[in-house]
């Protein structure tokens, strides 16, 4: 560990390296402790040190006697915490770890058999380095939601909680938490309706204000996509993805007596395609092909949306909302789809940028080109900005990634997207346009690049 640890660019005092024939031991340990220039002590704990420590026990007691003496008495608290740290090598017969009583209280490293001694070797060197996994990120703004005099609960953050923990330590029944928290996150998904307009507000505002207050859940659902694509390899995630979504969707369809409004329902018809967009992301990041596929494959079934068999396309989780129309108009703020503006202004996590999104939006509505529907992908209308194509398109360089990504396209080889650019050239197909500026469909997906290399 000491040779790892200098390989990596520290500085290591070792007894078996420093301490030499003729050295005062004692004075030897007490200056590994005391001294300034030692910034870090760490302490290896198995069973026999745990025992020589608490016993006081030849060096390990003299080495006990030091380092807790400098533990309470003479270094500031603040230092205490960065200084020791106990590494746990050993653990008992009930699996709880041997470790010097003046060391219980601290949290330690662990090394012990059965965890994954690489992560615990680099925890230690962030230890020493000071540059923890997790950092505490830069202190926003208080949303505008928490002062608006009222507030929504799903009351879904401890089922979250369980299927993230289920999601990431492995454990057996983790798809029955995600489903549990899915269930219970579409039947409270209600709370969300616009059932009155407040005093001196108009429909728009009030869908603007309610979506502004779902956006913890829209978090919450988001992080569970990415735990799923990426702690979850079945594709039977996909079914359980598949049949909360569509609950979703079922919201944008199913009446209210008390809203009796063209707009009714149009908040649920933004809520919809925002998570129907960030699942397909999430999905995309891990490349998890085969359920995006599942996702663009299956229809829904929505009894309220009045079709003759209650199933309804992938496409419908994307509604032209004529309530952000109008207010587009009464404000006078002459934007081209305020729809695009917000999921812009909306895409503000690390995980899943807007790009992201953007490419998430793109793949949609491939998908739909191929299967002869129509998906107008709201947040393509900033894409002629980019100078590259998207990511997953850029990585179909190689045959093989395209062997894998082809099936998110509902497609078998490239010529077939050749064949779709041909028909939006030819007018056979409506490209997607803002302001008389047509998407380019062929170079967002470098179409001449595709399967360029093995």
């Amino acid at each position: 560990m000491a040779t790892q640890l200098e390989e990596s660019g520290v500085d290591v005092v070792l007894d078996k390296w420093d301490l030499r024939e003729g050295d005062d031991k004692y004075a030897f340990m007490e200056k590994m402790v005391t001294d300034p220039a030692v910034q870090k002590v760490v302490v290896v704990c198995d069973r026999i040190y745990a025992e020589k420590a608490d016993g006081r026990e030849g060096g390990v007691g003299t080495e006990t006697q030091i380092i807790s003496q400098e533990i309470y008495n003479q270094v500031k608290p603040t230092v205490q915490k960065r200084k020791f740290v106990a590494l746990i090598t050993e653990r008992d017969q009930d699996g709880d770890p041997y470790v010097p009583t003046y060391l219980k209280n601290r949290i330690y490293i662990d090394m012990s058999a059965g965890t994954a001694s690489t992560d615990a070797f680099e925890q230690l060197v962030r230890w020493i380095y000071d540059q923890p996994l997790q950092k505490r990120p830069e202190r926003g703004k208080p949303p505008g939601y928490l002062f608006g005099g009222s507030s929504i609960s799903l009351g879904t953050t401890s089922r979250y909680q369980r299927a993230a923990d289920a999601l990431t330590q492995g454990k057996f029944g983790a798809l029955g938490a995600v489903t549990d928290y899915y269930e219970l996150f579409a039947d409270n998904l209600e709370k969300f309706r616009i059932t009155t307009i407040d005093a001196g507000k108009e429909y728009d505002d009030q869908l603007i204000y309610n979506i502004d207050l779902f956006v913890p859940y829209r978090n919450e659902a988001i992080e569970s996509f990415l735990l799923i694509a990426r702690y979850y390899p079945s594709e039977d995630v996909v079914s359980v993805l598949h049949r909360f979504l569509e609950r979703v969707l079922c919201y944008r369809f199913r009446p209210h007596e008390g809203m009796a409004s063209e707009w009714s329902n149009e908040n649920f018809g933004f809520i919809c395609q925002e998570l129907f967009l960030y699942a397909v992301a999430a999905m995309l990041k891990y490349e998890r092909f085969e359920a995006v596929n599942g996702l663009l494959t299956s229809d829904y079934f929505c009894p309220d949306a009045h079709t003759d068999s209650g199933m309804v396309p992938f496409t419908l989780f994307r509604r032209y909302l004529r309530s952000l129309e109008h207010r587009n108009t009464r404000l006078q703020l002459r934007r081209v789809s305020l729809t695009s503006d917000l999921l812009r202004s909306r895409a503000n996590l690390s995980q899943i940028p807007f790009i992201s999104l953007m490419q998430s939006d793109f793949v949609i509505f491939l998908r739909a080109s191929v299967g002869s529907r129509k998906w107008w992908p709201d947040t393509l209308m900033y894409a002629n900005s980019l100078r590259t194509p998207f990511e997953v398109f850029a990585r179909a360089e190689s045959s093989r990634f395209f062997a894998q990504f082809r099936v998110a396209l509902g497609i078998t080889k490239k010529s077939e997207l050749a064949e779709l650019i041909d028909r939006y050239r030819t007018g056979k197909m409506q490209i997607p346009s803002w302001n008389h500026d047509d998407l380019e469909v062929a170079d967002l997906m470098g179409l001449t690049r595709i399967e360029s290399r093995p």
